[in-house]
């Protein structure tokens, strides 16, 4: 599964994208994983509230199922303007 990071995210963990394996039932499940992977993404996902995910490029919450995905996106909330 293709893992993508925008904005902030991207800086703290250091590449915009990463090829990653997971058992993961969820999206919730696979930010553990990350997040247990490396300090930059520790820092990354510190703050879920801070975040959005979108599976492969829908809009969808940290409960959803990650069955059949074939990308995740994490990015910040946008703001209109």
């Amino acid at each position: 599964m293709t893992v993508l990071y925008f904005a902030w995210l991207r800086e703290r963990i250091g590449a915009p994208r990463e090829e990653v394996d997971t058992s993961a039932a969820t999206v919730a499940d696979l930010v553990a994983e990350l997040a247990a992977g490396s300090e930059g993404h520790a820092l990354a996902f510190a703050d879920l509230t801070s975040l959005r995910v979108a599976l492969d490029q829908e809009l969808a919450d940290f409960a959803a199922p990650l069955a059949g995905v074939r990308e995740v996106a994490f990015f910040p909330p946008m703001t209109g303007g």
